[in-house]
């Protein structure tokens, strides 16, 4: 090309949850049976949406309204709902129907609210980040993400120095990202650690964004607590759907919640360029936004979050169990979301390590992928390889900790407990490989 087309940032859309499937996707080729852990869709591994859900689908169908357009924010009944729903929280934040806006599913809202950043303005993430955030924040600026710490050693918790750190000594920073519950970790932040985010936002005039997609599924005791909750007078942006919560990953279906745009002249037009921007796709898709208030506002719907929580509760003790006495890795007890997090002590992992893999042709291609590869990435190939097990190597989430994320999703108890004994049994057949 006589001028380069390629925009700056591009080099850093990276996404290993996917990116890992070619490579899943080649090695069953070559006749391993691939049981695919490295991603978060409930459907794929046998969950089914409760049959009043999809009643209320179906009936949705046969309305004329869900075929066509809807209005470029969003269903406006729909945005309606949605505000009472955040309007009601305790010690909440209060939104108009405007503050709401609709996406064709969270990674689209990603995009736009990173997109639309002036270049020079950089929002702080965390590490492990979450892929689809980190890339999208160092696509808009072309440079590397800027990352603050979860500590592995207090179950994964925001370094709330490291971020202080982070925004005084950097003025680039104009906003601050979470994940709770996080992904890939399952970390649910308390209150008195929200707070003292919020706090360091005010004090240097940042906004918040928070990834809320997991709201509704947290465990162990914790109770489910929104941004609208906590931000106080911050402008923050809250990021929801309906993806893991039906759970409907194919909706597309997510949208955003805009908070105290009243409080900053400057926050207010940024999230007016939001909707700006959305006009030129005309709307999102109308169904789904449809069905909230049916769904979210059912009396059945409470139940069906409690019994999904009940269910992931269950089978984070379980998967933990299995890691019990694992010496070369710290696994903490996920309180929310789907996944858990292994991670590898220091020193563990080295590039002499391997599994045995009986098909001597797999054998030979994960000998050929494993040559320039993180120790971390080295033992997930080497684990699709001999088990067939597809997990994602922590590294690939912006984090210098080696270990990987599994997810809790798999609806067969037999072959759940499978999946977890074979990850133990690999760890160690793997860390006494090479001594």
């Amino acid at each position: 090309m006589r001028r380069n087309i390629v925009h700056a940032g591009a080099g850093s859309l990276s996404y290993e949850i996917r990116e890992i499937v070619a490579v899943g996707r080649e090695i069953r080729g070559l006749g391993q049976t691939i049981v695919w852990e490295n991603i978060g869709d409930p459907i794929e591994k046998g969950e089914v949406v409760p049959d009043w859900i999809r009643n209320v689908v179906h009936e949705l169908v046969d309305e004329s309204r869900s075929w066509g357009y809807c209005d470029t924010a969003g269903v406006p009944a729909t945005r309606e709902f949605l505000a009472d729903e955040v309007n009601k929280r305790p010690g909440g934040v209060q939104v108009a129907p405007d503050d709401i806006l609709f996406f064709n599913g969270l990674g689209d809202a990603v995009a736009k609210v990173y997109g639309f950043l002036r270049r020079e303005a950089r929002v702080l993430g965390p590490s492990p980040a979450y892929s689809t955030h980190s890339s999208a924040e160092a696509a808009h600026s072309g440079d590397n993400h800027i990352k603050y710490e979860l500590d592995p050693l207090n179950g994964w918790m925001p370094d709330v120095e490291d971020i202080r750190n982070k925004v005084k000594y950097n003025d680039s920073i104009a906003g601050i990202l979470l994940l709770s519950p996080d992904n890939p970790t399952g970390a649910v932040y308390p209150i008195e650690i929200l707070e003292e985010i919020a706090a360091v936002a005010r004090e240097y005039n940042l906004f918040v964004v928070a990834d809320e997609i997991y709201a509704h599924i947290v465990y162990n005791g914790v109770a489910r607590l929104h941004l609208s909750q906590w931000i106080g007078d911050v402008p923050a942006i809250a990021m929801r759907g309906i993806s893991k919560e039906y759970p409907w990953p194919g909706s597309r279906c997510g949208w955003i919640e805009v908070l105290n745009k009243d409080k900053d002249a400057n926050f207010a037009a940024y999230t007016q360029s939001l909707l700006a921007a959305k006009r030129l796709e005309v709307s999102s898709t109308t169904l789904p936004q449809m069905s909230i208030p049916r769904v979210i506002g059912d009396p059945r719907y409470p139940a069906h979050l409690d019994r999904r929580s009940r269910m992931f509760e269950a089978r984070a003790a379980e998967a933990v169990a299995y890691f019990d006495g694992c010496d070369g890795v710290i696994v903490n007890k996920p309180s929310g979301a789907f996944y858990l997090t292994v991670m590898f002590k220091e020193g563990v992992l080295n590039q002499q390590q391997m599994l045995p893999i009986d098909n001597p042709v797999v054998r030979k291609r994960i000998e050929a992928l494993v040559a320039n590869v993180t120790p971390d990435k080295r033992f997930v190939y080497y684990l699709m390889g001999a088990t067939g097990i597809v997990v994602v190597p922590l590294t690939g989430f912006q984090c210098a900790h080696e270990g990987f994320r599994v997810t809790l999703l798999e609806t067969d108890d037999v072959k759940r407990a499978w999946i977890f004994k074979t990850l133990r049994d690999s760890i160690d057949q793997y860390a006494a490989s090479a001594r």
